[in-house]
């Protein structure tokens, strides 16, 4: 009964959800208030019946109800609970409930904190809002119905991919979908601001703060995928360029440029057509990222291979919102004439460059995911686009924008003296070339990448405290001063550095890791860097769903034993599937990972041994610039657009 509710509420949203397209975008058009009041509670009605479609698929999965496909498919009455939840969203159709249930959770939230918007925007941004969930909705509804039954349930399920089945794929999902999904609001308040004609300063406000939470939880999304390849996958690395990878880095590089570009057209009413542009670029690429993700056009370690028909509607429903946004675009650019004037070097410019760079690496990084697709449809040639395209193309953007970050952070608006900003960080400068310097004193025999990538984390975080101490004044009680900063002043400082502590953990890793592979007989003790790796003892033990052989090793230094490390190779047998379970000692300098292979013919088991340095430096970077984001978000003045309404036109009752 749960079930059929479930569905019934699905179905139900769906008409809510083509009300709430039509009625307040004809009443924003007439000036009719009435028609234009539908809009709010409509979009609270829309997502309170998702979430209900929702909380029933997850009671069939909790309860395994092999009448419903998707839980055939996805769940097994052996799994452990966390991962009967988790399987709602590990599979096509219940993803995209989720996908559809965020995308209602923003149009509501619009329609709840949305109240110092001009009403006719209101309307116009929660009527495009809908009309993104009525395409979704009947995606779901007609091609991939996570409430399909089975004429004959079977007596239990086909389990949930093994992969999948890990605390870390558990939150990576959502996270990641509020995200992408999160970006539709930034591409609603643009179609809504190109419908009315008028984009300005209240609406660079209005749009930050759903750019900025939206970037937030792309960037733990993307940090916890990040965390759980580098610890599941066995392959000790923590990025691959792999396209579901670059699907939600793309849209996370084009909403950085979003979020620096409506800082123009807040503060100077500059960029306006720019920022546009941003913002439907930026939820485009959610779209070719789910796209990617779900056609089955590009093989992925972890993509939902479906279909190819299911990705010809997914491609439908990109082209025509990203074409009519387009369209619309071209229709109205005229009319967004920028009201500021800047000179060449002033903030603004560097906020330019800035935008250039993660726009041009977003861009790099689509060319290298899509071209052995085009590769294929155009010359029938089958190639592979890996790392080393992408480390040699995107890499010099990145070092470009971390170098380029400091100075325009420092630059005054309209203009400035790039002499005088330039001699404020000559300390941040000298502290930076000489940790480089020691670093290449250190190391021997290694490439420059390790003490580059010092360098530049340095750098930016080095010069973001003088930034800070700056804008403390001068004289006594600076302390107070800093205090009684901003939180979005805050927020900037501590989510830059958050990106230098990266950039220098990505550098430290790629560089200095050091790797053994080797077959070990228990007993043996082999030297790995100064650390020694002892395998003791393999045995063979059961898990709840899962056979797996675990290997007891010891590390060893200087003579003590600082770490017993059990990993394990897993077998899930109604899968029919073997995952790899890594060992890893974690440290604030170094990782010591360890995993266990097959046995060998000869006698003895295949044993991989690395040493990350400042591996952790990576996700506790990622973790800073999510802190940053969320001060930035605290800050009064972007969760209230206070001082930028305009009194709205009086509004004509409905006839």
């Amino acid at each position: 009964m749960i079930v059929e509710l479930g569905h019934f509420a699905l179905i139900l949203a769906f008409m809510v959800a083509i009300a709430q397209m039509v009625v307040p975008m004809i009443g924003a058009q007439k000036g009719w208030a009435s028609w234009m009041g539908l809009a709010e509670p409509a979009a609270t009605v829309q997502f309170l019946l998702t979430l209900f479609s929702f909380a029933a698929l997850t009671y069939a999965f909790v309860v395994s109800d092999f009448s419903l496909a998707v839980v055939t498919s996805n769940s097994h009455t052996a799994k452990p609970l966390i991962y009967k939840i988790s399987g709602v969203w590990g599979n096509h159709e219940g993803s995209m409930l989720l996908w559809i249930l965020i995308l209602t959770l923003f149009g509501a939230m619009a329609a709840w904190f949305g109240g110092n918007l001009p009403p006719s925007l209101r309307a116009r941004v929660l009527s495009v809002q809908s009309a993104i969930a009525v395409a979704f909705f009947a995606f779901l509804l007609f091609t991939s119905n996570p409430f399909d039954r089975l004429l004959v349930p079977p007596l239990d399920g086909q389990d949930l991919n093994p992969l999948l089945q890990d605390p870390g794929l558990a939150f990576h999902p959502p996270f990641l979908y509020l995200g992408y999904v999160g970006l539709s609001m930034a591409f609603s308040f643009a179609v809504a601001a190109l419908i009315e004609g008028r984009v300005d300063a209240a609406w660079g406000r209005w749009v930050r703060p759903w750019t900025l939470a939206a970037w937030i939880f792309l960037t733990i999304g993307i940090a916890l995928g990040s965390w759980w390849a580098y610890y599941e996958l066995g392959w000790g690395g923590f990025w691959f360029w792999d396209p579901v990878e670059n699907a939600s880095f793309m849209p996370w590089l084009i909403a950085a440029a979003l979020l620096h570009s409506a800082i123009v057209v807040e503060k100077r009413e500059a960029l306006k057509a720019w920022t546009i542009l941003l913002a439907i670029l930026a939820f485009g690429f959610s779209l070719i990222g789910a796209f990617i993700v779900r056609s089955g056009v590009l093989t992925s370690v972890h993509a939902f291979a479906n279909d190819p028909e299911r990705g010809v509607y997914l491609l439908i429903i990109t082209g025509v919102f990203m074409g009519g946004a387009l369209l619309l675009f071209s229709l109205r650019a005229g009319a967004m004439e920028a009201k500021g004037v800047f000179s060449l070097v002033s903030r603004e410019s560097a906020l330019v460059l800035n935008n250039i760079l993660l726009a041009v690496s977003a861009l790099v990084v689509f060319v290298g995911t899509i071209w052995p697709l085009v590769a294929e449809m155009l010359f029938d040639r089958k190639l592979s686009v890996g790392p080393p395209f992408f480390d040699a193309a995107f890499a010099p953007f990145m070092v470009a924008l971390a170098v380029a970050l400091p100075l325009g952070s420092l630059l005054p608006w309209k203009r400035a003296k790039l002499g005088r900003v330039a001699k404020s960080l000559i300390p941040a400068l000298v502290f930076a070339i000489a940790l480089m310097a020691l670093a290449f004193a250190l190391q021997t025999g290694r490439s420059a990448l390790g003490p580059i990538g010092l360098m530049l984390g340095a750098w930016l975080v080095a010069a973001t405290v003088i930034e800070l101490w700056q804008r403390s004044g001068k004289g006594g009680n600076r302390v107070a001063r800093l205090r009684g900063l901003p939180r979005a002043d805050w927020g900037k400082a501590v989510a830059h550095s958050g990106l230098g502590i990266t950039i220098f953990g990505v550098a430290a890793m790629m560089a200095w890791q050091q790797e053994d592979i080797r077959v070990a007989e228990i007993g043996d003790r082999f030297a790995v860097g100064q650390f020694e790796i002892e395998l003791n003892n393999v045995r063979q033990e059961q898990g709840p769903n899962y056979f797996t052989t675990v290997a007891d090793i010891d590390v060893w230094q200087n003579d003590k034993i600082i770490a017993y490390l059990t990993p394990e190779k897993r077998m899930y047998p109604v899968a029919n599937m073997p995952t790899t379970e890594a060992a890893i000692k974690n440290g604030i300098l170094r990782d010591i990972y360890v995993v266990i292979g097959d046995p060998q013919v000869d006698g003895g088991w295949a044993v991989r041994t690395y040493i990350k340095p400042f591996a952790n430096w990576i996700w506790a970077g990622a973790i800073i610039m999510s802190i940053g984001g969320g001060l930035s978000l605290s800050d009064r003045r972007y969760r209230v657009a206070a001082g930028a309404r305009r009194a709205p036109k009086d509004a004509v009752p409905a006839e």
